[in-house]
């Protein structure tokens, strides 16, 4: 076998240091980053993360379908009456966190007219639906997200190292998407909580005013799904969207508050397909914990849905249609459970 020269920068005429055994030397300490490791939230209804508010907002996942709904349901709610502003904790997940940041962008006696704005232009809508040719690798992570049917640790961090390695639109072109939806920086009040997903720990992360990140990152986070959008960095961690912690509404971190509304696709409608995210039985059981630890719940979400479409923003001028039809017909209800 040849021999080959080392070049001559690599060698040293040090004694010292060429008798150094640095095979046992120990590994540089690391501090851990504060602000990182403040946002792992382990789900649970007995640490009444809501205890001390009297209005509690959830607002689930479904894809800019939901987001459409949603603004559409919620705008038409304030129209009546309803007085969302009393709201004192905001929990967004995935769709939901998008009209969670522009409820609680500058206050919500603004939110009319964002709302308004978005539905009068549902093509900036579909700026967050995603291109309909997926690559092999984001198909991996779509089809593996799509079959998960539990949410064990090993079942989350394999979904998340699949979003890792999928070959997805940038985490940049993910923001200016979220950006022309939410149109705020910064993060506009500390009612607002945004979970999402570790894709290597596959821990449950709550995003806040603490976090020190814009919400426009933070909702790109929480709607990253897996193989269609590239996981989003905050801190050092690279998230993915919350949903696929198998639940769609984190609806622990508003237990032992005083009321709490509930915005979810599965409020009622019981899917035919029941993935990870949009079980049946998710909500139901979410919403007999919250009534154990005091606090009571209203649900809702639209009253019919192709799921198959979650995804399509050509579904938008429905979606938005049927929600506003739906809060004339709850208003009155929602405004006795909720102005207090």
């Amino acid at each position: 076998m040849a021999s080959v020269a080392l070049p001559s920068a690599t060698m040293t005429t040090d004694p010292s240091a060429a008798n150094s055994d640095t095979s046992n030397s120990p590994l540089p300490t690391i501090e851990p980053d504060p602000a990182n490791e403040s946002l792992a939230r382990p789900f649970s209804f007995d640490a009444r993360y809501g205890a001390g508010k009297e209005h509690a907002l959830v607002l689930g996942g479904g894809g800019v379908y939901f987001v459409a709904w949603q603004v559409a349901y919620l705008n038409g709610l304030i129209k009546r009456g309803v007085e969302l502003d009393k709201a004192e904790i905001i929990v967004g997940t995935s769709a939901g966190s998008l009209v969670a940041s522009i409820l609680a962008n500058g206050g919500i006696k603004r939110f009319g007219k964002q709302v308004d704005w978005i539905s009068r232009v549902p093509a900036l809508v579909g700026l967050l639906a995603p291109a309909a040719n997926f690559h092999p690798s984001q198909q991996r992570a779509i089809e593996m997200f799509r079959t998960a049917d539990n949410n064990r640790p090993e079942t989350i961090r394999s979904i998340g190292h699949a979003a890792l390695a999928a070959h997805a639109p940038s985490p940049a072109e993910m923001r200016r998407s979220t950006g022309f939806a939410i149109a705020a920086r910064g993060w506009p009040s500390d009612a607002l909580h945004i979970t999402a997903v570790d894709t290597y720990t596959g821990e449950r992360l709550v995003i806040t005013s603490d976090a020190g990140v814009s919400s426009i990152r933070a909702a790109a986070a929480s709607s990253a799904v897996p193989g269609v959008f590239s996981p989003q960095p905050i801190h050092d961690r690279r998230c993915m969207d919350g949903g696929v912690s198998g639940s769609g509404t984190h609806c622990d971190l508003v237990a032992g508050a005083g009321r709490a509304l509930v915005i979810s696709l599965t409020a009622a409608l019981k899917p035919e397909v029941a993935g990870m995210t949009i079980q049946p039985t998710n909500l139901a059981d979410e919403l007999t914990e919250l009534h154990r630890a005091g606090t009571k719940a209203f649900a809702r979400g639209p009253n019919k849905v192709d799921i198959t479409r979650l995804m399509d923003p050509t579904a938008t001028p429905e979606a938005i249609a049927l929600g506003e039809e739906q809060a004339a017909n709850d208003a009155v209800e929602m405004a006795a459970f909720w102005n207090h």
